[in-house]
Protein backbone atom coordinates (compact mmCIF):
# COMPACT_ATOMS: atom_id res chain seq x y z
CA UNK A 1 0.00 0.00 0.00
CA UNK A 2 1.75 3.50 -1.31
CA UNK A 3 1.09 6.40 0.88
CA UNK A 4 0.75 9.71 -0.04
CA UNK A 5 -0.05 13.10 0.52
CA UNK A 6 -1.22 16.16 -2.02
CA UNK A 7 -0.32 19.56 -1.71
CA UNK A 8 -2.99 21.34 -4.18
CA UNK A 9 -5.94 18.68 -3.38
CA UNK A 10 -9.10 20.55 -5.58
CA UNK A 11 -6.94 21.85 -8.32
CA UNK A 12 -6.48 19.84 -11.50
CA UNK A 13 -3.64 17.74 -10.86
CA UNK A 14 -4.72 17.47 -7.19
CA UNK A 15 -8.23 15.88 -8.31
CA UNK A 16 -6.73 13.54 -11.42
CA UNK A 17 -4.47 11.91 -8.84
CA UNK A 18 -7.65 11.15 -6.73
CA UNK A 19 -9.04 9.57 -9.71
CA UNK A 20 -5.93 7.63 -9.95
CA UNK A 21 -6.74 6.77 -6.25
CA UNK A 22 -10.05 5.64 -6.59
CA UNK A 23 -8.91 3.69 -9.93
CA UNK A 24 -5.82 1.35 -8.21
CA UNK A 25 -6.93 0.98 -4.57
CA UNK A 26 -3.68 0.12 -3.29
CA UNK A 27 -2.57 4.41 -2.33
CA UNK A 28 -3.35 5.38 0.79
CA UNK A 29 -3.91 9.54 1.36
CA UNK A 30 -2.15 10.38 4.49
CA UNK A 31 -2.70 14.16 3.95
CA UNK A 32 -4.37 16.86 1.30
CA UNK A 33 -3.98 20.38 1.16
CA UNK A 34 -6.10 22.78 0.03
CA UNK A 35 -6.31 26.50 -1.01
CA UNK A 36 -9.62 27.81 -0.35
CA UNK A 37 -12.27 25.55 -1.93
CA UNK A 38 -13.52 23.95 0.90
CA UNK A 39 -16.44 22.30 -0.50
CA UNK A 40 -14.72 20.18 -2.10
CA UNK A 41 -12.14 19.47 0.32
CA UNK A 42 -14.75 18.48 2.63
CA UNK A 43 -15.94 16.11 0.34
CA UNK A 44 -12.06 14.45 -0.52
CA UNK A 45 -11.76 14.32 3.46
CA UNK A 46 -14.77 12.16 3.53
CA UNK A 47 -13.72 9.95 0.65
CA UNK A 48 -10.18 9.40 1.46
CA UNK A 49 -9.98 9.64 5.33
CA UNK A 50 -6.58 11.38 5.71
CA UNK A 51 -5.62 12.18 9.05
CA UNK A 52 -4.44 15.74 8.72
CA UNK A 53 -6.05 18.71 6.08
CA UNK A 54 -4.41 21.73 5.69
CA UNK A 55 -6.58 25.20 4.17
CA UNK A 56 -4.55 28.26 3.41
CA UNK A 57 -6.78 30.50 4.90
CA UNK A 58 -7.55 30.82 8.70
CA UNK A 59 -10.98 31.67 8.77
CA UNK A 60 -11.35 28.74 6.19
CA UNK A 61 -9.73 26.04 8.23
CA UNK A 62 -11.93 27.41 11.35
CA UNK A 63 -14.79 26.62 8.71
CA UNK A 64 -13.99 23.32 7.78
CA UNK A 65 -12.93 22.36 11.31
CA UNK A 66 -16.94 22.82 12.90
CA UNK A 67 -17.98 21.05 9.03
CA UNK A 68 -15.83 17.85 10.02
CA UNK A 69 -16.64 17.84 13.98
CA UNK A 70 -17.96 14.22 13.26
CA UNK A 71 -14.90 13.15 11.61
CA UNK A 72 -11.86 11.54 13.22
CA UNK A 73 -9.19 14.42 10.92
CA UNK A 74 -6.49 17.45 12.17
CA UNK A 75 -7.42 20.74 10.44
CA UNK A 76 -4.43 22.98 10.43
CA UNK A 77 -3.98 26.35 7.88
CA UNK A 78 -1.46 28.54 6.23
CA UNK A 79 2.33 27.87 5.53
CA UNK A 80 2.48 26.37 8.84
CA UNK A 81 0.01 23.87 7.68
CA UNK A 82 1.63 23.26 4.39
CA UNK A 83 4.94 22.35 5.79
CA UNK A 84 2.74 19.92 7.92
CA UNK A 85 0.99 18.17 4.99
CA UNK A 86 4.41 18.10 3.17
CA UNK A 87 6.23 16.20 6.52
CA UNK A 88 2.92 13.91 7.38
CA UNK A 89 5.10 11.04 8.70
CA UNK A 90 3.67 8.31 7.04
CA UNK A 91 3.32 10.17 3.98
CA UNK A 92 6.33 8.11 1.19
CA UNK A 93 5.51 10.71 -1.87
CA UNK A 94 4.30 13.96 -1.98
CA UNK A 95 2.72 15.36 -5.04
CA UNK A 96 3.60 19.23 -4.93
CA UNK A 97 0.31 20.36 -6.91
CA UNK A 98 -0.29 23.73 -5.18
CA UNK A 99 0.56 26.79 -7.69
CA UNK A 100 2.71 29.21 -7.79
CA UNK A 101 5.88 29.73 -5.08
CA UNK A 102 4.25 28.92 -2.88
CA UNK A 103 5.84 25.40 -3.20
CA UNK A 104 8.82 25.94 -2.55
CA UNK A 105 9.23 25.94 1.07
CA UNK A 106 6.89 22.52 1.43
CA UNK A 107 9.29 20.90 -1.51
CA UNK A 108 12.20 21.82 0.91
CA UNK A 109 10.80 20.32 3.80
CA UNK A 110 9.76 16.99 2.21
CA UNK A 111 13.13 16.27 0.61
CA UNK A 112 14.56 17.28 3.97
CA UNK A 113 12.27 14.55 5.80
CA UNK A 114 13.20 11.86 3.12
CA UNK A 115 10.15 11.61 0.82
CA UNK A 116 10.07 11.08 -2.38
CA UNK A 117 8.87 14.28 -4.68
CA UNK A 118 6.30 13.77 -7.74
CA UNK A 119 6.66 17.78 -9.23
CA UNK A 120 3.60 19.30 -10.97
CA UNK A 121 4.76 22.84 -9.11
CA UNK A 122 7.18 23.98 -11.73
CA UNK A 123 7.60 27.30 -9.87
CA UNK A 124 9.87 25.29 -7.42
CA UNK A 125 12.06 24.36 -10.03
CA UNK A 126 12.22 27.30 -11.84
CA UNK A 127 12.88 29.60 -9.37
CA UNK A 128 15.16 27.65 -7.24
CA UNK A 129 16.32 24.68 -8.76
CA UNK A 130 20.14 25.93 -7.88
CA UNK A 131 19.13 24.97 -4.23
CA UNK A 132 16.14 22.00 -4.89
CA UNK A 133 18.49 19.67 -6.85
CA UNK A 134 21.60 19.45 -5.01
CA UNK A 135 19.12 19.23 -1.57
CA UNK A 136 17.59 16.17 -3.22
CA UNK A 137 21.05 14.97 -3.90
CA UNK A 138 22.08 15.58 -0.98
CA UNK A 139 19.39 13.47 0.86
CA UNK A 140 19.06 10.98 -2.25
CA UNK A 141 15.47 11.63 -2.78
CA UNK A 142 14.28 11.58 -6.13
CA UNK A 143 12.35 13.78 -8.07
CA UNK A 144 9.43 12.56 -9.93
CA UNK A 145 8.55 15.57 -12.83
CA UNK A 146 4.38 14.81 -12.96
CA UNK A 147 4.39 17.25 -15.98
CA UNK A 148 3.67 15.72 -19.26
CA UNK A 149 6.41 16.79 -21.20
CA UNK A 150 9.21 16.60 -18.47
CA UNK A 151 7.56 13.18 -17.66
CA UNK A 152 7.81 12.20 -21.48
CA UNK A 153 12.11 13.38 -21.07
CA UNK A 154 12.40 11.35 -17.64
CA UNK A 155 10.52 8.14 -19.48
CA UNK A 156 13.03 8.29 -22.33
CA UNK A 157 15.55 8.43 -20.44
CA UNK A 158 15.25 5.40 -18.67
CA UNK A 159 17.94 2.76 -19.19
CA UNK A 160 20.21 5.32 -21.01
CA UNK A 161 21.96 6.35 -17.82
CA UNK A 162 25.40 6.18 -19.31
CA UNK A 163 24.82 7.79 -22.72
CA UNK A 164 24.94 11.76 -22.94
CA UNK A 165 22.17 13.86 -23.69
CA UNK A 166 22.83 15.66 -27.27
CA UNK A 167 19.22 17.35 -27.14
CA UNK A 168 16.14 17.46 -25.30
CA UNK A 169 13.24 17.86 -27.70
CA UNK A 170 10.65 19.70 -25.74
CA UNK A 171 7.22 20.05 -27.68
CA UNK A 172 4.17 22.19 -27.38
CA UNK A 173 0.84 21.97 -28.80
CA UNK A 174 1.45 26.15 -29.50
CA UNK A 175 -2.04 26.82 -27.78
CA UNK A 176 -5.21 28.23 -29.04
CA UNK A 177 -3.84 31.15 -30.79
CA UNK A 178 -1.29 29.04 -32.99
CA UNK A 179 -0.46 30.60 -36.29
CA UNK A 180 -1.69 33.82 -34.85
CA UNK A 181 -0.14 37.34 -35.46
CA UNK A 182 0.40 40.17 -32.45
CA UNK A 183 -2.32 42.17 -34.24
CA UNK A 184 -4.74 39.29 -34.56
CA UNK A 185 -4.06 38.77 -30.53
CA UNK A 186 -5.12 42.59 -29.82
CA UNK A 187 -8.74 41.84 -28.60
CA UNK A 188 -8.02 38.21 -26.95
CA UNK A 189 -10.68 37.64 -24.51
CA UNK A 190 -10.19 35.29 -21.08
CA UNK A 191 -12.82 32.69 -22.54
CA UNK A 192 -10.50 32.69 -25.79
CA UNK A 193 -8.02 32.06 -23.84
CA UNK A 194 -9.36 29.37 -21.02
CA UNK A 195 -10.40 27.05 -24.95
CA UNK A 196 -7.19 25.21 -24.88
CA UNK A 197 -7.19 22.30 -27.95
CA UNK A 198 -6.05 19.54 -26.48
CA UNK A 199 -4.94 19.55 -22.53
CA UNK A 200 -7.79 19.92 -19.50
CA UNK A 201 -5.98 21.72 -17.51
CA UNK A 202 -5.97 24.66 -14.40
CA UNK A 203 -6.90 28.38 -15.44
CA UNK A 204 -3.76 30.23 -14.76
CA UNK A 205 -1.56 26.89 -16.81
CA UNK A 206 -4.15 26.93 -19.33
CA UNK A 207 -3.68 30.92 -19.64
CA UNK A 208 0.30 30.01 -19.48
CA UNK A 209 -0.16 27.53 -22.33
CA UNK A 210 -1.75 30.05 -25.01
CA UNK A 211 1.19 32.62 -24.19
CA UNK A 212 3.55 29.76 -24.33
CA UNK A 213 5.06 31.30 -21.23
CA UNK A 214 4.48 27.63 -19.86
CA UNK A 215 6.55 26.69 -22.44
CA UNK A 216 9.40 28.82 -21.45
CA UNK A 217 8.84 27.77 -17.86
CA UNK A 218 9.56 23.80 -18.63
CA UNK A 219 12.27 24.76 -20.24
CA UNK A 220 13.53 26.12 -17.38
CA UNK A 221 12.51 23.65 -14.95
CA UNK A 222 13.89 20.76 -17.86
CA UNK A 223 17.79 22.29 -17.76
CA UNK A 224 17.64 21.80 -13.49
CA UNK A 225 15.66 18.60 -13.64
CA UNK A 226 17.85 16.98 -16.77
CA UNK A 227 20.78 18.66 -15.76
CA UNK A 228 21.60 19.73 -19.47
CA UNK A 229 22.82 23.29 -21.20
CA UNK A 230 20.14 25.93 -22.33
CA UNK A 231 21.25 25.58 -25.48
CA UNK A 232 20.61 21.54 -25.41
CA UNK A 233 16.85 22.25 -25.27
CA UNK A 234 14.78 22.66 -28.08
CA UNK A 235 11.33 23.99 -28.35
CA UNK A 236 9.38 22.23 -31.18
CA UNK A 237 5.41 23.37 -31.74
CA UNK A 238 3.82 20.29 -32.09
CA UNK A 239 -0.13 20.67 -32.42
CA UNK A 240 -1.71 17.09 -32.22
CA UNK A 241 0.18 16.56 -28.82
CA UNK A 242 0.95 13.10 -29.35
CA UNK A 243 4.92 12.80 -28.55
CA UNK A 244 5.32 14.28 -25.55
CA UNK A 245 8.75 15.67 -25.83
CA UNK A 246 11.62 13.32 -26.45
CA UNK A 247 15.57 13.01 -26.15
CA UNK A 248 18.13 13.11 -28.89
CA UNK A 249 21.25 11.01 -27.44
CA UNK A 250 24.79 11.60 -29.15
CA UNK A 251 24.61 9.12 -32.18
CA UNK A 252 21.78 11.29 -33.47
CA UNK A 253 18.97 8.27 -32.45
CA UNK A 254 15.67 10.39 -31.07
CA UNK A 255 13.43 8.44 -28.30
CA UNK A 256 10.16 9.98 -27.54
CA UNK A 257 7.03 9.15 -25.58
CA UNK A 258 3.86 9.00 -27.01
CA UNK A 259 0.36 8.76 -25.42
CA UNK A 260 -3.10 10.67 -25.28
CA UNK A 261 -3.22 13.65 -23.56
CA UNK A 262 -4.04 12.86 -20.41
CA UNK A 263 -2.63 14.02 -17.44
CA UNK A 264 -3.27 11.06 -15.45
CA UNK A 265 -1.18 8.66 -17.11
CA UNK A 266 2.29 11.28 -16.30
CA UNK A 267 0.73 11.16 -12.83
CA UNK A 268 0.35 7.64 -12.42
CA UNK A 269 3.54 7.19 -13.74
CA UNK A 270 5.23 8.67 -11.12
CA UNK A 271 2.97 7.12 -8.45
CA UNK A 272 4.38 4.16 -9.51
CA UNK A 273 7.58 4.19 -11.13
CA UNK A 274 9.21 2.55 -12.24
CA UNK A 275 6.65 -0.12 -12.89
CA UNK A 276 3.61 0.86 -14.73
CA UNK A 277 -0.22 -0.13 -13.97
CA UNK A 278 -3.01 -0.82 -16.52
CA UNK A 279 -4.99 2.46 -17.54
CA UNK A 280 -8.37 2.71 -17.65
CA UNK A 281 -8.59 6.13 -20.22
CA UNK A 282 -8.38 6.30 -23.82
CA UNK A 283 -5.13 4.67 -25.25
CA UNK A 284 -3.34 6.13 -28.09
CA UNK A 285 -4.88 4.85 -31.49
CA UNK A 286 -2.59 6.07 -34.51
CA UNK A 287 -4.43 4.96 -36.80
CA UNK A 288 -6.74 7.99 -35.78
CA UNK A 289 -4.25 10.39 -35.29
CA UNK A 290 -3.06 10.29 -39.35
CA UNK A 291 -0.09 12.75 -39.47
CA UNK A 292 1.69 14.50 -37.18
CA UNK A 293 3.63 17.71 -37.96
CA UNK A 294 5.88 20.12 -36.13
CA UNK A 295 6.94 23.72 -36.23
CA UNK A 296 9.57 26.28 -34.97
CA UNK A 297 7.98 28.19 -32.34
CA UNK A 298 6.80 32.40 -32.93
CA UNK A 299 8.71 33.69 -30.51
CA UNK A 300 8.22 37.38 -31.78
CA UNK A 301 5.03 36.89 -31.49
CA UNK A 302 5.33 34.79 -28.34
CA UNK A 303 7.80 36.98 -26.75
CA UNK A 304 7.22 35.23 -23.10
CA UNK A 305 8.89 32.20 -24.57
CA UNK A 306 11.89 34.38 -25.54
CA UNK A 307 11.57 36.42 -22.39
CA UNK A 308 11.79 33.22 -20.35
CA UNK A 309 15.16 32.36 -22.07
CA UNK A 310 16.39 35.57 -21.34
CA UNK A 311 15.98 35.10 -17.91
CA UNK A 312 17.51 31.63 -17.97
CA UNK A 313 19.99 32.49 -19.99
CA UNK A 314 20.87 35.66 -17.28
CA UNK A 315 20.21 33.30 -14.12
CA UNK A 316 20.02 34.57 -10.54
CA UNK A 317 16.92 35.51 -9.41
CA UNK A 318 15.75 36.54 -12.63
CA UNK A 319 13.55 33.21 -13.22
CA UNK A 320 11.95 34.32 -9.86
CA UNK A 321 11.15 37.54 -11.67
CA UNK A 322 10.29 36.35 -14.70
CA UNK A 323 7.76 34.00 -12.54
CA UNK A 324 6.62 36.43 -10.63
CA UNK A 325 5.50 39.20 -13.01
CA UNK A 326 3.68 36.56 -14.93
CA UNK A 327 2.17 34.54 -12.17
CA UNK A 328 0.62 38.83 -11.23
CA UNK A 329 -0.40 39.79 -14.87
CA UNK A 330 -2.18 36.79 -15.51
CA UNK A 331 -4.38 37.04 -12.74
CA UNK A 332 -4.46 40.45 -13.74
CA UNK A 333 -6.11 39.37 -17.45
CA UNK A 334 -8.08 36.40 -15.23
CA UNK A 335 -9.91 39.58 -13.45
CA UNK A 336 -9.65 41.34 -16.54
CA UNK A 337 -7.99 44.19 -15.48
CA UNK A 338 -5.32 44.27 -18.37
CA UNK A 339 -5.49 43.23 -22.28
CA UNK A 340 -3.94 39.53 -23.32
CA UNK A 341 -0.92 41.34 -24.87
CA UNK A 342 -0.24 43.36 -21.60
CA UNK A 343 0.95 39.83 -20.14
CA UNK A 344 4.69 40.00 -21.68
CA UNK A 345 4.67 43.36 -21.36
CA UNK A 346 4.70 43.55 -17.75
CA UNK A 347 7.25 40.54 -17.68
CA UNK A 348 10.05 42.24 -19.53
CA UNK A 349 9.63 45.88 -17.68
CA UNK A 350 9.98 43.60 -14.52
CA UNK A 351 13.11 41.70 -16.20
CA UNK A 352 14.30 45.45 -16.52
CA UNK A 353 13.31 46.98 -13.42
CA UNK A 354 13.59 44.94 -10.38
CA UNK A 355 17.64 44.12 -9.03
CA UNK A 356 19.51 41.15 -10.14
CA UNK A 357 20.81 38.91 -7.28
CA UNK A 358 23.40 36.57 -8.50
CA UNK A 359 22.97 33.61 -6.25
CA UNK A 360 19.85 34.05 -4.30
CA UNK A 361 19.34 32.43 -1.24
CA UNK A 362 15.30 31.41 -0.27
CA UNK A 363 14.55 34.57 1.52
CA UNK A 364 16.15 36.43 -1.28
CA UNK A 365 13.83 34.93 -4.02
CA UNK A 366 10.72 34.97 -1.80
CA UNK A 367 12.04 38.73 -1.64
CA UNK A 368 12.34 39.01 -4.95
CA UNK A 369 8.43 37.70 -5.76
CA UNK A 370 7.61 40.34 -3.19
CA UNK A 371 9.20 43.39 -5.09
CA UNK A 372 8.10 42.20 -8.21
CA UNK A 373 4.38 42.22 -7.17
CA UNK A 374 4.75 45.72 -5.95
CA UNK A 375 6.45 46.74 -8.71
CA UNK A 376 3.37 46.48 -10.67
CA UNK A 377 0.79 47.03 -8.47
CA UNK A 378 2.62 50.59 -8.66
CA UNK A 379 2.79 50.58 -12.57
CA UNK A 380 -0.24 49.28 -13.89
Amino acid sequence: MKKIAILGSTGSIGTQTLDIVKEQKDIQVTALAAGNNIDLLEKQIREFKPKLAAVWKEEKAKDLKVRMADFDVKIVSGMEGLLDVATEPEGEILVTAIVGMLGIRPTIAAITAGKKIALANKETLVTAGHIIMPLAKEHQVPILPVDSEHSAIFQSLQGEERNAIHKIILTASGGPFLGRTTEELQNISVEDALKHPNWSMGRKITIDSSTLVNKGLEVMEAKWLFDVDLEQIQVTIHPQSVIHSAVEFEDGAVIAQLGTPDMRLPIQYALYYPKRRSFSGRHLDLFACGSLTFEKPDMKTFRGLALAFGAMERGGNMPAVFNAANEKAVAMFLAEKIPYLAIPDIIESSMEEISFVADPKIEEVLETETAVYQYIESRW
